[in-house]
Formats: C-alpha cells, sequence, structure tokens
C-alpha cells in the first residue's frame, strides 16, 4: 500500500490533486442527496393522510424532491467518475512506464531466464489493479463508511441506541464473514490465476516456437500439453464459481436478518404509536440502501485483495535489482581512435562455469581481428562484455584506454555496431527495421543505409516498398535479406567500433559470399571483431585470435597461424576437407 499511494497522491501533479479532492467533495454529496432520499420519502408517505389539509401538495412536491434527490445521486456519481477518470488513467500510465523502462534496464540474465508470456500477464494485471484500487478505495469503501455513520446518526435519533448497535452488529458480522470466506476463495483464486499465467505462457512459447512445433511433427504433443493446463484451470475456475454462491447465501442471510428485524422493530413501534408509517418506509429505504454497497463489499474486498496481490508481483519485477548499473558520475565514453583492449578478462556466467580465463588481445584503430575456435570457447561471450551486458569478474576491458565500467552504458552502446547471427526484427516495416539504427533518421538516410547494403533494390520492387511489414520476428522475408536489413541498420547508425557475430553463418555460400562482401566494405576504416565460424570468411582479418575453452589458444595471420600447424591449421584442415566432400556430393 505504500508503494501505491504514490500513484493515488502524486508529487508533483497538483492538477490531479485538486481532481481528486474534487471528486471527493462530490462523493460526500452525493450521498447526502442519497441519504435525504429516504428521509423526503417517508415525509411523503406521512403526508398522505386522507383529510389532511394541504396533504395532497406537500406530497406531490416531496414526491418532486425524492425524484430529484434520485437524479442528483446519479449526476454527481457520474460528475465524479469524470473527474476522477483521468487521476486514474495517469496513474495506470506512470506505473506502466516505469515497470516497461525498469525491464529494458534489467541485465540479459534476467531476459535470458525469463518467460514472456508470465512477464506480460503479470504487466498487463498490475497495471490494471492500479485503476480498480483507486476506484474501490475512494468511490466505494469510504462512501460506505460515510454512510454508515450517517444512518447510524439518524437512527440514534429517530430510534434510539438499540437500531444503532444492531445496525453495527449485522454490518461487522457481514464484514467478518465476508473477508473469512473471501481469504478462502482468495486462496482458490491464486490458483486459478497461476494456472491462467501457466496457460498463457505456455501458449505464447509454443506459438513463438510454431516452427519447431512443425518440423516434429508436434502439433497434438503441444495441444495435450496446453490441454492438460487449461483443464487444471478450468477445475479451479469451477472450485472459485462455486464458493461465490457459498458467499453470497451467507451474505444475503446477514443482511435479510437485520432487515427482517428493523421493520419489525419499526412497524411493533408504529402500532404502538411511537413511529409513523412515514418512518418505516425511512427505515427500510436507509438499509436498502446502506445494503446496496454491503452486498458489493464481498466483490470488492476479493478486488482489493487480488489487486494488491498483482501489484505485489508487479512490484516484485520493478524491485528486480539491475545487475549492470552505471558508477555514479560516470562519464560518457569519448571515441578517439577505437583501440579496443581485454586485459586478462576472467568471465562466468555462473560461479561454477567459467568462460573466460585470462583472455588479453589488443585491437589497435582502424583493425580488423577475427574471433575463432569450437563451440563453447566463449567467441560470442567477446561481444556481450564488450557491450557490458555481463560485467567481467577479474580483469578489464577498456576503448581508448576507458575502462567500460567507468562511462555510461548509453554512450558505450552509442559506439558499437552489431550484425547478428539470429537478426530479429520487430513486426513493423521495413523502413521502420531499418531506421531503429538511428532515432530520427530522415527517410533519405534510411535509402542510402539500404543502398549500402545491397538491400534497396529488393524493397523497391515490393509492392509497398519500404512500408512493407516483415511479420512477426521478420518471417516474411529470408536469411539474406533479414541480415541486409540488419547490416543496413548498423550503417545507419555509423558506429566506430563494429561486431560481426557469425553474421553469414546460417546463409547458403551463393548470399553468404554476396552478403560478405558487403561486411568487407562496411568494416573498412572501423574498429571490428568478426565472430566466426567458417574460417573462410576471415581469411583477410588483420589478426585472427583462437579461442580454446576460454583461452587463447594461438594469435597471428591466416598465413602464420597455417604455417605454426596448431588448432587454427587444424580447424582449417577439416573445413577445407568438408567443403570439398560437400562439392562431390553436390557433383
Amino acid at each position: 500500500m505504500r508503494r501505491f499511494l504514490p500513484y493515488l497522491w502524486p508529487k508533483d501533479q497538483a492538477g490531479l490533486r485538486v481532481r481528486i479532492v474534487f471528486a471527493l467533495l462530490l462523493v460526500v454529496i452525493s450521498k447526502l442527496i442519497q441519504l435525504s432520499m429516504a428521509w423526503v420519502y417517508g415525509q411523503a408517505i406521512d403526508r398522505m393522510v386522507p383529510g389532511l389539509e394541504d396533504g395532497v401538495a406537500i406530497a406531490i412536491a416531496l414526491v418532486a424532491a425524492y425524484a430529484g434527490a434520485r437524479f442528483g445521486g446519479v449526476l454527481f456519481d457520474n460528475l465524479r467518475n469524470v473527474v476522477f477518470e483521468r487521476v486514474g488513467q495517469d496513474a495506470t500510465r506512470r506505473l506502466a512506464e516505469n515497470v516497461f523502462g525498469h525491464l529494458h534496464n534489467l541485465s540479459m540474465r534476467f531476459h535470458m531466464n525469463r518467460r514472456t508470456g508470465a512477464v506480460t500477464k503479470v504487466i498487463e494485471r498490475g497495471t490494471k489493479s492500479i485503476d480498480i484500487m483507486l476506484y474501490f478505495l475512494l468511490f466505494n469503501i469510504a462512501p460506505t463508511l460515510l454512510e454508515l455513520l450517517l444512518v447510524s446518526t439518524y437512527f440514534q435519533i429517530e430510534f434510539g441506541w438499540g437500531m444503532v448497535a444492531a445496525t453495527w452488529v449485522m454490518v461487522i458480522a457481514y464484514i467478518v464473514f465476508t473477508a473469512v470466506v473471501t481469504n478462502w476463495r482468495n486462496k482458490l483464486r491464486e490458483e486459478m490465476n497461476e494456472l491462467d499465467t501457466q496457460t498463457v505462457a505456455k501458449s505464447v512459447d509454443s506459438l513463438l516456437n510454431y516452427e519447431t512445433v512443425k518440423y516434429f511433427n508436434a502439433e497434438k504433443r503441444e495441444a495435450a500439453r496446453y490441454n492438460q493446463v487449461v483443464s487444471q484451470w478450468a477445475d479451479a475456475a469451477v472450485k472459485s464459481e462455486n464458493s461465490l454462491a457459498a458467499l453470497n447465501i451467507g451474505q444475503s442471510l446477514i443482511t435479510n436478518l437485520m432487515m427482517a428485524g428493523a421493520m419489525g422493530y419499526v412497524v411493533w413501534g408504529w402500532s404502538r404509536g411511537q413511529f409513523t408509517t412515514g418512518d418505516v418506509v425511512t427505515v427500510n429505504t436507509l438499509l436498502a440502501q446502506l445494503f446496496r454497497p454491503l452486498d458489493m463489499l464481498g466483490m470488492v474486498y476479493r478486488t482489493i485483495r487480488q489487486g494488491l496481490t498483482d501489484m505485489a508481483a508487479m512490484f516484485e519485477l520493478i524491485d528486480t535489482p539491475a545487475e549492470i548499473v552505471d558508477k555514479p558520475g560516470a562519464a560518457a565514453l569519448v571515441v578517439s581512435g577505437g583501440a579496443l583492449a581485454f586485459e586478462d578478462v576472467q568471465f562466468g556466467y555462473e560461479p561454477d562455469r567459467q568462460i573466460l580465463n585470462g583472455v588479453s588481445f589488443k585491437i589497435e584503430p582502424g583493425h580488423t581481428l577475427a574471433v575463432v575456435g569450437p563451440s563453447g570457447a566463449g567467441k560470442s561471450t567477446v561481444a556481450r562484455l564488450l557491450y557490458r551486458f555481463y560485467d567481467v569478474t577479474g580483469g578489464r576491458i577498456t576503448i581508448d584506454g576507458q575502462d567500460l565500467r567507468d562511462v555510461t552504458q548509453s554512450s558505450l552502446r552509442s559506439a558499437i555496431g552489431i550484425v547478428p547471427q539470429d537478426t530479429v526484427l520487430f513486426n513493423d516495416t521495413i523502413g521502420y527495421n531499418i531506421g531503429y539504427g538511428r532515432e530520427g533518421a530522415s527517410q533519405a538516410e534510411i535509402e542510402d543505409a539500404a543502398r549500402g547494403a545491397s538491400i534497396h533494390g529488393f524493397i523497391a520492387s515490393l509492392p509497398e516498398q519500404y512500408e512493407a511489414r516483415v511479420g512477426e520476428r521478420g518471417l516474411k522475408l529470408s536469411g539474406g535479406e533479414k541480415q541486409r536489413v540488419a547490416i543496413a541498420r548498423t550503417l545507419l547508425k555509423n558506429p566506430p567500433i563494429l561486431i560481426l557475430d557469425e553474421a553469414t553463418s546460417a546463409l547458403d555460400s551463393r548470399t553468404e559470399s554476396e552478403i560478405q562482401a558487403t561486411l568487407d566494405r562496411i568494416s573498412e576504416r572501423r574498429t571490428t571483431i568478426i565472430i566466426a565460424h567458417r574460417l573462410s570468411t576471415v581469411v583477410d582479418a588483420d589478426r585472427i585470435m583462437v579461442l580454446d575453452a576460454g583461452r587463447v589458444a594461438e594469435q597471428g595471420t591466416h598465413a602464420q597461424l597455417l604455417r605454426k600447424g596448431g588448432l587454427y591449421a587444424e580447424m582449417w584442415a577439416r573445413q577445407q576437407s568438408e567443403g570439398e566432400e560437400e562439392t562431390v556430393a553436390a557433383e
């Protein structure tokens, strides 16, 4: 609740505070008008006595006043909603912005372990709950308490303390019963929501990997897995709905016992001449109005409890600490030449899983270093550390002598461009995906970048050209087309340091040759790291570094490493032999 209150009463939004105060004032006015209806209605009944002088005129006037009061209650309730709507929506917006921004600030480790569907569901429930919480706290619970106090005051004046005591006993019994049963129901709902989250997570995960499902002819298997969790959710939902029937029956029993007792008492008093017929009507109307919000108490209590649960899950996301943070007062990275150095770098994703063991190398400005080695040697880890997705556990990484941990992440990542092995595109237009390389890029700059990546001609041939949509993760494009979009995006960014992370490994030989020529062109005059599996793509690198088990096994040019006859020469011979076998097989 302490985390919730700042969204209810924002410090920097005086206008929203005024709206809240005005909305609460409308609540009080509406409640006074609604309670006055019972008294007016009773007075009208008392005037409807045969032979009473001017009784008809007074009764008609009171009936008119009663109708006006009913309209006034509706009017002020809706004005309250109009005034408050901006407060609720603004609170929801600010909370959603905070969560979304924080998620992007979390480390690569968090995003590697997350389940996107589950995280999305948590955010959706949490942001929706704050608007509901604000509404019920301000416009249901608070007005109900005010109404209870006003009704108690009226009952004490007109009918004595006995009626007040009976009313409070009924209300307390109602609240206790509702709380006990609702707490029981909340456990059922938490189980149902957990299963609902699992259902969404499994469906999203399965649909995102639909290609894999089809590769292994697993549609029935996926349907069976989904059916299992949906069936469990349905069973939990049945239990939850059945428990609602028990809650409603118990609440109705309490309120109707109170109504019968109060009405019986007033009718008894009327028979003895203590109360008028209008008093009977007034009590009936007041209790009916008091019961109306109380009838919703179970739903309100459950909603608030569920809202707190949903917000707690979302605040847990907000409270997840960012693993990689800027140092206080960190300066922006200043790239003068682009010299890059790893100095005795140690790193492991987990304490018991060491990846790099004292890796050291240096790249002069404008030169190219190729990083090769067997799978699991730590090649891609080099790129992740350079982007500072993780911090080294030992040693340091510098650009032009500046330790990456001493500069801001934003300035560091602005200086580096990457063409990744697996290019994932936004489900938007080709123009948007290329323009993502630099915010605010003009259409002319986007087209120039596309020409540089040799994809402008393909885009121009499309009916919608740069407005053509690429589909989920860019699935409407071929592998080569996606790679060219990634190259164009990096060209538009125009970084002084470039990483090519196995950018052609998933392509056929012809496409690889075409894209390799483009990559060679864009890496000119840039400090470049090429992470490669196919050694044929790095023979022209200024220097080749061979990683093995997280250590630098060899370094040198292509010719030097072949003459050395070590691991690189062995890998080269194996790939050449495999290439000859593929050629013979093709013939």
